[in-house]
């Protein structure tokens, strides 16, 4: 019998945990229930983030690339911005919109 076989035959004979009820998982009563941003809000927040980036890196790589075809000015520049964009900036939107929409959401009560 092979490791995977005994593994397997191991897991089929294991007794089932039990699935967590939701009673078991206390609801945070001080924060209020905030629903995940729109479509339209994080399309609209990931183009606050792009805009400025792509026109910053254009302002940075103009000196030094202007002989520079449009296709590897374009792949340069998206190296740059896109990992900008999705691992930095645009979470941090997203964390302060959600701050706000936790203050809103307080608010109203």
């Amino acid at each position: 019998m092979t490791t995977t076989q005994t593994t397997e035959l191991e897991l089929a004979a294991a007794p089932a945990e039990a699935a967590p009820t939701s009673a078991a998982v206390p609801a945070a009563a001080s924060a209020p229930a905030v629903t995940p941003p729109s479509i339209h809000v994080r399309a609209l927040l990931t183009w606050i983030a792009i805009f400025p980036l792509v026109t910053l890196g254009l302002t940075v790589i103009a000196p030094f690339a202007e002989a520079w075809p449009p296709v590897v000015r374009s792949l340069v520049l998206t190296l740059v911005v896109v990992p900008l964009a999705v691992y930095l900036v645009v979470p941090q939107l997203l964390k302060a919109h959600g701050r706000l929409a936790r203050r809103r959401a307080a608010r109203r009560g």
